[in-house]
């Protein structure tokens, strides 16, 4: 999705403009210039490859580097061995490092044999100091470093990679701008992420978040909204709010407005069937979202609500701001006003100083919370944080622990799955099944997955399905046919 008429508008033969968004379409039009020219050299289309690390965020922002692309004029590829390859990092955890690092020397190769190939990074990971500072200097060959704040510049760090400078390093540590009105080619025609604010102010002691995205900044609800109704008149039929907190929407904005309110406004725009959110913090949820949920039928009835850990000891030193007691009373009152919400979570366990009887305490919330699924994680230190100076757990007892959990955990999911055998739901039809092309996959409101006999006609439209096998996580359905309209009964 790109706006026609603000590049239509722009002279690529007058000065750059200084205003952040006509800038960078300025420069746009300059590389549209670049890249028919140099495809008449190589007697084909320029080519260049994506590849996104991380979170659903992440995912995002990587369909706006690649709508970019997409309008600067080139053929866009998975594979690695095209003309400009960008890695869009995340950090969160120490090995999502090393992959890229890894993925780097193969990199390195390619570049060998073609060193007219453009290799860019950007991301969480590079506005790390140590790390973008240790690419630098273990990785000479990387032409392009840029961070979070200034993603939407990438239209103006294209253009002077290909006219002149061979290595641009351009990490802010703040941004007074917002800028979404960039070209997006999203992965899926019917659904897309649409951001709603950025950072985040809760420092977890264990998160490189806040340090790497910044603090929270709230985008205005009007642009929000119009955004959506761009993407419904796009034929995008599911939206996902994203945030880190998305219950802190609002509170730096000039006028007084919140999370509730965002998603009431959005549930009434006509042509979205389906509304879902990332994250919201145990801290923060609040009656009010709970209400236009449950009178919504648009919002989907899943919440990841993430618990971190079920000791209380821990979760001080973990900075939640909650106790075992008041995040299960928050699962019973959500149940108690949304009763057909399915619940998800993430779980930490090898935090510091965590002993066997704090990893029992969370294995006693999994088990009175009834959890739909769990995304179960071993504590990895992020140089930068409070919990990476403190005691570390031995790797064998983060092991034994974590293998308890995900027992737990796993028969959870499976009885709450169970609950639902024989029942009927909508189910947004997504792709082809990747083992049997003689299914397709669908998501229910409730996020769970069904695969049911289709073909690729069903894709990104609503049927009614019949659970019939449950699998444990997943379920084998009939398709009873095609509807409009959101899923009104869940459970």
């Amino acid at each position: 999705m790109t706006d026609e008429k603000i590049l239509a508008a722009v002279d690529p033969e007058g000065p750059a403009p200084e205003d952040g968004e006509l800038r960078q379409y300025y420069f746009l039009r300059k590389m549209q210039e670049f890249t028919a020219g140099r495809a008449k050299t190589l007697e084909r289309k320029m080519t260049a490859c994506v590849v996104t690390f991380g979170c659903q965020m992440n995912f995002n922002d990587s369909e706006k580097l690649t709508g970019i692309l997409k309008t600067a004029g080139f053929d866009i590829t998975e594979n690695e061995d095209a003309d400009f390859v960008i890695f869009n990092t995340c950090t969160v955890r120490e090995n999502a490092n090393e992959h890229l690092y890894g993925r780097l020397g193969e990199v390195h190769h390619l570049k060998k044999s073609d060193p007219r190939k453009v290799v860019a990074i950007c991301g969480c990971m590079v506005q790390e100091k140590s790390a973008a500072e240790k690419i630098k200097k273990s990785y000479p060959f990387v032409n392009l470093i840029f961070g979070t704040y200034n993603l939407y510049c990438f239209p103006e760090y294209l253009y002077r990679c290909y006219h002149g400078e061979k290595h641009i390093c351009e990490l802010w540590d703040k941004s007074s701008e917002i800028v979404e009105n960039m070209p997006v080619l999203r992965k899926y025609p019917w659904k897309s992420g649409v951001n709603i604010m950025f950072g985040c102010d809760n420092f977890c002691s264990y998160c490189i978040v806040p340090y790497v995205r910044g603090r929270e900044k709230s985008r205005e609800p009007k642009e929000i909204l119009r955004e959506i109704e761009k993407l419904a008149d796009d034929g995008v039929k599911e939206i996902m709010l994203l945030g880190q907190n998305v219950n802190s929407y609002g509170k730096n904005l000039p006028e007084k407005t919140n999370f509730a309110e965002l998603l009431a406004a959005a549930a009434q725009i006509p042509g979205i069937e389906r509304i879902r959110f990332m994250t919201p913090h145990p801290k923060d949820f609040s009656d009010d979202v709970l209400y236009v949920i449950r009178d919504n039928p648009k919002i989907a009835r899943h919440i990841h609500l993430p618990l971190q850990s079920g000791s209380d000891r821990i979760l001080q030193a973990m900075n939640r701001h909650y106790t075992k007691e008041s995040f299960l009373e928050l699962v019973d009152h959500i149940r108690s006003i949304v009763p057909d919400a399915a619940i998800t979570t993430d779980i930490i366990i090898g935090f510091p100083g965590e002993t066997a009887a704090d990893a029992d305490e969370t294995i006693d919330v999994v088990k009175k919370a009834h959890f739909d699924n769990a995304f179960t994680f071993i504590y990895s230190p992020r140089v930068g944080t409070p919990a990476a100076r403190m005691e570390q757990v031995p790797e064998e007892e983060k092991k034994q622990n974590f293998d308890r959990l995900l027992s737990v955990v796993q028969e959870t999911a499976k009885e709450q799955a169970k609950k639902l055998q024989g029942r009927e739901f909508t189910a947004l039809i997504e792709e082809m099944n990747d083992q049997d092309t003689s299914f397709v996959t669908g998501r229910l409101s409730n996020n769970m997955i069904v695969h049911v006999k289709g073909d690729p006609s069903m894709i990104g439209r609503f049927y009614r399905v019949r659970l019939d096998d449950c699998r444990g996580f997943y379920y084998f359905g009939t398709a009873l046919g095609e509807m409009t309209g959101p899923d009104v009964e869940v459970r």
